[in-house]
């Protein structure tokens, strides 16, 4: 089971200044084939994480925004991934854009949205998604689907369609600030190009953008 890739290329010198601005250009595309049918989800990347013991663990979500600051995701904030990163912060994101032969691949640090965000976010969710929200105790044991259908039921009485619901306290979002960000561009012969942004430091030769590019063996 072997794709092969073609022939286009990731050089140095088409990179922008910037990891924000190189992922704003490859999203764009993705966004591009998506709506073309030739990618499903662009926005979805793999969250991997580490526990107390060093255990990793990874999970497929949603990127929900990113600037300079960082990428932004949402989750329950006592789920796995949250208490994980409650511990050790340190986290790595994966977008998988197999269709085009193209990966990025961002290791930083996470830390709590403010509330304001949250709340900003939330309320631009179906309705669906935000009793959702709080029906799912996420990443705790239930004892079948019917409790969690029972719970949604419920909400769903509480809050009719078209009544506000409120953000709940447990939920809220991850800005993801990037230390490395490489960008992976499949070539013939296993060949493929790997350029990697690193964030440098103050006073560095390469600090007047704060990144420095480093190309990668593959």
């Amino acid at each position: 089971m072997r794709a092969h890739y073609g022939i286009d290329g990731l050089v140095e010198a088409s990179l922008p200044a910037t990891p924000v601005e190189q992922f704003e250009l490859w999203f764009t595309q993705a966004l591009a084939a998506a709506d073309a049918g030739a990618l499903h989800e662009p926005n979805a990347m793999v969250v991997s994480t580490v526990d107390t013991e060093g255990r990793p663990s990874s999970r497929t979500v949603l990127l929900k925004g990113y600037d300079e600051r960082g990428f932004v995701f949402f989750t329950n904030y006592e789920s796995q991934k949250a208490r994980e990163l409650a511990a050790n912060p340190h986290v790595a994101l994966l977008f998988p854009w197999h269709p085009m032969a193209r990966q990025v691949i961002v290791t930083g640090t996470a830390e709590r949205v403010g509330r304001d965000e949250t709340v900003a976010y939330f309320r631009t969710r179906p309705h669906g998604s935000q009793l959702g929200a709080w029906a799912s105790a996420q990443s705790s044991v239930i004892a079948t689907r019917d409790e969690l259908d029972r719970s949604y039921a419920d909400l769903e009485s509480r809050y009719p369609e078209g009544e506000q619901v409120p953000a709940p306290p447990h939920w809220g979002g991850f800005r993801v600030e990037p230390e490395t960000v490489e960008f992976w561009q499949g070539r013939a012969n296993r060949l493929h190009d790997r350029l990697k942004y690193v964030r440098v430091e103050k006073g560095a030769i390469d600090a007047a953008t704060g990144w420095r590019v480093e190309r990668l063996s593959p």
